[in-house]
């Protein structure tokens, strides 16, 4: 899938919204599921469309932008690489 680059906002001085562009283009919107809260690392699940996407984050990351379940978010993909795979069916006997 692929997006507009869309924007990231943030709080800026004196806590007003501000908005940056980004450079990921695989943008996926969703609406989080679950956050799982480890030590240092956290769970977000995300549901976009009938799939679901999770995301490992800093436990940090997930405590700054608050997120919970029920929150608007877009999964953004930075990759190198694509893997595909194919189902083969096998013969039948």
């Amino acid at each position: 899938m692929s997006g507009d680059g869309g924007g990231a906002k943030g709080r800026g001085e004196g806590g007003r919204v501000k908005e940056a562009r980004v450079s990921a283009r695989n943008r996926l919107p969703g609406r989080v599921v679950r956050v799982r809260l480890g030590e240092v690392m956290a769970q977000v699940t995300i549901r976009v469309g009938k799939h679901t996407v999770d995301a490992v984050i800093t436990r940090d990351s997930a405590e700054e932008l608050g997120l919970a379940p029920g929150d608007r978010v877009a999964a953004l993909v930075k990759s190198t690489e694509i893997m595909v795979v194919k189902e083969v069916e096998e013969p039948s006997r």
